[in-house]
C-alpha cells in the first residue's frame, strides 16, 4: 500500500504544482483559474484521502481492534512493516490538515458574511460614504459591487465604468469560489501553497480582460486599474477587488496595454491529468485497504 502514499502524499502535489507554474501563464486566465484551482483542489483532496485511508490502516492494526473486528492485527501491521511510520504520521497529517481546512473555511465564511453585512439593500453598486478608497465584488444571490466615496473622488467617470465592470466580472464567473477552493487546497496540502497567490492573480487578469471587453477600451481599464491601486489601502479582505488580491498591479496593466494573446488549450492536460492520476490512484488505495482486511479476516 505504501506505493499510494509515496504517489498521492508525497510526489503528486509537488508534481502538480511544479506543472501549474508551468502551464498557468500559457492559458487564457479565465481558463488558467479554473485548470489552477481545479487540479490543486483534486489533489489536495487525493493526498487527505490517502492520508486517511493510512489513519484507519493505523488503527485497524491496534491488537484490540483485531480483536474486537475479527481480523488478524499482525497481518494488516505487517503490510507495511517495513514503512512502520507511515500510518503513525498518517494520523499526525491528517488531523493537521483537516485541522487546517476547517480553520480556513470558516474564515472564508466570516469574512464573507462581513461582506454582506455591508450591502444591505437592493442596489447592485453599493456606495458607500468612506474616506478609505475601496471597490470590491461581493458574491451572493444577487451579488453586490461596492465601491466608497472617496474611490469615486479618486476616478474620472469613464475610469470609474471600468472598475464597476472589472467587478461585475468577479461576480458573474463566480471567481470567489475559485479562489477559496485555492485557498484550502494550498492548506491541505504545503506543497500546493503557489496555487492560492496564483489563483488570485489569474482570477484578477480575467476580470481585467472581461472588464476590457465590457468598457471596449483595454488602455481605459489599465489606467483604471492602475489609479486604483495606488489610490487604495491595503485590502481588509472583504471581496474580490481591482486593486488588491491578486497584486502584481504593474504585471497586469502590461498585459492589459498588449494586445491579448491566445492561450494554448492543450497545456491543460498536464496538471489535470497528473490530477486525475492521483485521485485514481487514491481510489486503488482505498481498495488495496478493504482487500488487506478482507485477507487478515480470513487469517484470524
Amino acid at each position: 500500500m505504501f506505493d499510494h502514499f509515496a504517489w498521492s502524499v508525497l510526489v503528486a502535489p509537488a508534481l502538480v504544482s511544479i506543472a501549474l507554474r508551468l502551464v498557468a501563464d500559457r492559458l487564457p486566465p479565465g481558463r488558467g483559474a479554473y485548470v489552477v484551482a481545479w487540479s490543486a483542489a483534486a489533489t489536495a483532496a487525493a493526498s487527505l484521502a490517502n492520508l486517511l485511508v493510512f489513519a484507519l490502516k493505523a488503527v485497524a492494526q491496534v491488537p484490540a481492534v483485531g480483536t474486537a473486528f475479527g481480523w488478524s492485527a499482525h497481518t494488516v501491521h505487517q503490510d507495511t512493516a517495513h514503512v512502520a511510520w507511515a500510518p503513525i504520521l498518517s494520523v499526525g497529517l491528517l488531523t493537521a490538515s483537516v485541522t487546517a481546512v476547517s480553520v480556513k473555511a470558516r474564515r472564508h465564511r466570516r469574512v464573507l458574511a462581513e461582506a454582506r453585512s455591508l450591502t444591505d439593500g437592493t442596489a447592485t453598486v453599493l456606495v458607500l460614504p468612506d474616506e478609505r478608497p475601496e471597490a470590491f465584488a461581493v458574491p451572493g444571490r444577487p451579488g453586490r459591487i461596492v465601491v466608497t466615496t472617496a474611490m469615486r473622488e479618486h476616478l474620472t467617470a469613464t475610469q470609474l465604468d471600468a472598475v464597476i465592470a472589472h467587478e461585475q466580472a468577479h461576480l458573474d464567473a463566480g471567481h470567489h469560489r475559485l479562489v477559496a477552493l485555492a485557498d484550502l487546497a494550498a492548506v491541505g496540502h504545503p506543497a500546493l501553497w503557489w496555487v492560492a497567490r496564483h489563483v488570485g492573480y489569474l482570477v484578477e487578469r480575467d476580470a481585467d480582460e472581461q472588464a476590457a471587453r465590457a468598457v471596449g477600451n483595454r488602455r481605459t481599464v489599465a489606467h483604471a486599474i492602475g489609479r486604483a491601486s495606488l489610490a487604495a489601502p491595503p485590502a481588509l479582505g472583504l471581496g474580490l477587488n481591482a486593486a488588491g488580491r491578486g497584486g502584481a498591479i504593474p504585471r497586469r496593466v502590461a498585459s492589459l496595454l498588449d494586445p491579448p494573446r491566445p492561450g494554448a488549450s492543450h497545456w491543460q492536460l498536464l496538471p489535470l491529468a497528473l490530477a486525475a492520476s492521483t485521485l485514481v490512484w487514491t481510489g486503488e488505495a482505498a481498495w488495496d485497504l478493504i482487500e488487506l482486511l478482507l485477507k487478515a479476516g480470513m487469517g484470524s
